[in-house]
């Protein structure tokens, strides 16, 4: 009898395949999770930085936040691929220099792994699941034209433009004289023109190599990103995010008053119960052991599975 019961609860496992997408100048890669008889499938769309597809970086992220996402979603039938982002961990290889990056090639890439998840799981279409940084690159996605895509689940995403976010960023953190020269360096790059000699000081914000990549991050609004879009949105926040403010979530639920909006209370950004207290908030960085908060996963499920 238990033989019997441990071959069923095998049977019932999800399965994890890795799964190498064809790019230049070398292939993606990525995990798919399937449950058995999925519903539905997704792609999990990491942040900002060297993040990787468990939601890991090398800056001192530990908590496994996709990780935990895609185990979570599979308990409740729904398949997740999630990705090292090019330039980032096994995807390494496929990274262009610094200087030749732009965001748009990360939203060209969504667009491939959401054909590529949806003939996997032999689904029409896939979502976008895109958390934090992830949650712009969905919506830049769908603006270059994602008939692959189902809809998109933003987690933890910002409402207003980088560029509005960095400057009071700038404004409220540097001192005299260096806040000054930054928003002058800041100005120049919204206005779409590189600037040759940055202070030293400035140099991990603004070195040259990197300035075309924030040119072409900078403008892109997400709010009006959102409002062109017309497929089914879920816009999940947690009240005590030390990056993402819940006015962020609030803004983009104004874009497109047809997106629901869900708060969750005591959550932090990488979807973990935390005080507000920073210090013990950032200890879940850390921790992979601690679970996501209950109801995070179940919530983006149900969103999933009613549409």
């Amino acid at each position: 009898m238990l033989n019997i019961a441990l071959t069923a609860a095998l049977l019932a496992a999800p399965v994890s395949t890795e799964i190498a997408l064809p790019a230049q100048p070398a292939a993606l890669h990525g995990t798919l999770l399937t449950p058995p008889d999925a519903s539905a499938v997704a792609v999990i769309l990491p942040g900002s930085g060297p993040t990787d597809r468990d939601g890991n970086s090398p800056m001192g992220v530990k908590a496994g936040t996709y990780r935990l996402l895609a185990e979570g979603l599979a308990d409740q039938g729904v398949a997740t691929l999630r990705i090292d982002k090019r330039g980032i961990a096994a995807s390494a290889a496929a990274g262009p220099t610094e200087a030749d990056l732009r965001f748009d090639a990360y939203a060209a890439d969504a667009r491939a792994w959401a054909a590529e998840a949806a003939a996997r799981a032999g689904k029409p279409c896939a979502w976008l699941i895109g958390h934090s940084e992830g949650a712009l690159v969905a919506l830049k996605a769908v603006a270059g034209g994602g008939d692959k895509i189902c809809g998109l689940i933003l987690l933890s995403g910002a409402g207003r433009p980088a560029s509005a976010v960095l400057r009071e960023q700038l404004e409220a953190n540097l001192p005299e004289p260096i806040k000054t020269q930054a928003l002058a360096v800041l100005t120049e790059l919204e206005a779409g023109r590189t600037v040759a000699d940055t202070p030293p000081a400035l140099a991990t914000l603004f070195r040259p190599s990197v300035q075309p990549y924030l040119i072409s991050w900078l403008p892109l609004d997400p709010a009006a990103l959102l409002a062109a879009y017309d497929g089914p949105v879920f816009i999940g926040q947690g009240t005590t995010d030390l990056q993402i403010r819940v006015a962020d979530a609030q803004a983009l639920a104004a874009a497109d008053p047809k997106a629901t909006l869900k708060l969750w209370p005591d959550v932090n950004h990488v979807l973990k119960t935390a005080p507000a207290d920073r210090a013990a908030n950032l200890t879940t960085y850390a921790d992979p052991a601690l679970p996501l908060t209950p109801g995070v996963a179940e919530d983006v499920g149900a969103f999933i599975r009613s549409h």
